[in-house]
């Protein structure tokens, strides 16, 4: 297991990143994605990353697939097409299971945009990673107008209704405005497109407006399954 408190924040972005490629899976700035390891490909990444010196280390990019179903490492022998942008995860926890998984949770470090794709010498998929418009991903977030922070959580509770779903709304009143928005973006039942939307909003603000916009535009959809609860 690594600790979070020897990765530094400010250190240097690598130009080549090994992208992991998962369907309706959304990693933002400073958000936590953890991951079941189990491909033997995805072993070999995280394990190369963990190995990797400089700014490469502990490094990997999390970015949907464009088509989805099926294999999203491949599609008709051939990998599907990336969307053009993803997000960096530092890898804090590292841990190996007796069964040969690999369990570890990325803390989201940057956007990028896919400028290229390398050529494969490696199991896995590996990207130039171009970071012009993301620096700041890792600045404090610009909080909420107190309107927005309402509206929010003002279709929150219709829009989890129609969903199926149930919150803890003393941690939904508690939270500050990254981490609801964060939270509520990762876990909510999105498709793959707006999972994306959501990942390219400009900024804090503009990702809790889309995020209120999805959320009215969905409750007519009606409830889904048992009614687990948003922690």
């Amino acid at each position: 297991m690594t600790d979070d408190d020897d990765l530094d924040p400010l250190a240097p972005l690598p130009a080549a990143v090994p992208v992991f490629p998962l369907t309706g899976a959304l990693l933002l700035p400073r958000g936590v994605l953890p991951l079941n390891i189990f491909e033997p490909r995805y072993l070999a990444m995280v394990r190369d990353a963990m190995a990797a010196t400089g700014a490469a280390n502990r490094i990997i990019g999390i970015i949907q697939p464009r088509r989805s179903g099926g294999d999203p490492g491949k599609s008709n022998g051939e990998p599907p097409p990336l969307y053009d942008v993803g997000c960096l995860g530092r890898i804090g926890d590292y841990r190996e299971t007796d069964d040969g998984r690999i369990l570890i949770a990325l803390t989201g470090v940057s956007r990028f945009r896919v400028q290229a794709e390398l050529g494969r010498t490696t199991l896995y998929r590996q990207v130039v990673a171009d970071y012009h418009g993301f620096a700041a991903d890792q600045d404090d977030p610009e909080p909420l107008a107190a309107a927005a922070r309402a509206g929010l959580e003002d279709v929150l509770r219709p829009y989890l209704d129609a969903q199926g779903l149930s919150a803890d709304w003393e941690a939904v009143h508690d939270a500050d405005d990254e981490a609801l928005v964060t939270t509520l973006a990762s876990v909510c039942p999105f498709d793959p497109a707006e999972k994306q939307a959501l990942l390219e909003a400009d900024g804090l603000p503009d990702r809790a407006a889309t995020l209120t916009a999805l959320m009215t535009f969905a409750q007519g959809a009606g409830g889904r399954g048992d009614r687990p609860t948003l922690q």
